[in-house]
């Protein structure tokens, strides 16, 4: 491994509140030469809450092809860098995982800030069995792939997370409906933050719920 290399950093930020983060995330964004992030506003808000004053470099989805390689060029010439996401962990339905694949495979050192995650946060709220799960990331935005998804998931046993956004939950919850009648189900929404919901009923019952009131900030859906 080339000593000359800059070291990149996987760092954990908060889902919503500011709180959620650790001291070390704290001490290796203070440290590093760059922040690579998807957001520069938000991110912003959260350096300027702890006292840190870093370039920012925005490196999001429709910027990564580009940008990657620009980011390995710093990394190899010795600066270090933190990859961070909007929210929570980096590489989790987020455009951090093509660049960290990068890092590796440009045998560049890395190491992981571990903290805050979304889908594991509703796990445990929703007092579904943690013990065995799986994650499903967002669930395909067009209706047929939608079902074909949950069609294959009808005889899963473990726990199924899912994310969502707001202006597709209720069509997420009408397929839940179709494929896991009278399944309880929980959502959270808006995690650690002022108004944080944990709402459980089967997907009729959530549907109704959220044609009363208007589905806003982002879901975790946790069967």
């Amino acid at each position: 491994m080339d000593s000359k290399k800059g070291r990149f950093f996987i760092v954990s930020t908060p889902i919503g509140n500011l709180q959620d983060i650790s001291l070390r995330a704290i001490e290796v964004l203070k440290k590093v030469d760059v922040v690579a992030c998807e957001d520069t506003r938000i991110t912003s808000k959260i350096l300027k809450t702890y006292n840190i004053n870093k370039k920012l470099i925005s490196y999001f989805e429709h910027n990564k092809l580009k940008r990657a390689p620009e980011l390995i060029k710093l990394l190899k010439s010795g600066k270090s860098i933190a990859l961070v996401t909007d929210a929570g962990t980096p590489g989790i339905c987020d455009p951090g995982y093509y660049l960290i694949k990068l890092v590796i495979e440009e045998d560049i050192p890395l190491t992981v800030i571990p903290g805050a995650t979304a889908l594991i946060a509703a796990l445990i709220v929703s007092g579904k069995p943690p013990d065995r799960f799986i994650f499903e990331g967002y669930l395909p935005r067009k209706k047929e792939a939608r079902k074909r998804r949950l069609k294959e998931l009808v005889n899963e046993k473990r726990t199924i997370i899912f994310y969502e956004s707001p202006h597709r939950l209720i069509k997420s919850l009408e397929d839940l409906d179709i494929f896991f009648p009278n399944r309880e189900i929980c959502v959270t929404k808006e995690l650690t933050k002022r108004y944080e919901e944990v709402i459980r009923d089967n997907a009729t019952g959530l549907i109704e719920f959220f044609k009363k009131k208007k589905p806003r900030g982002e879901f975790v859906i946790v069967l």
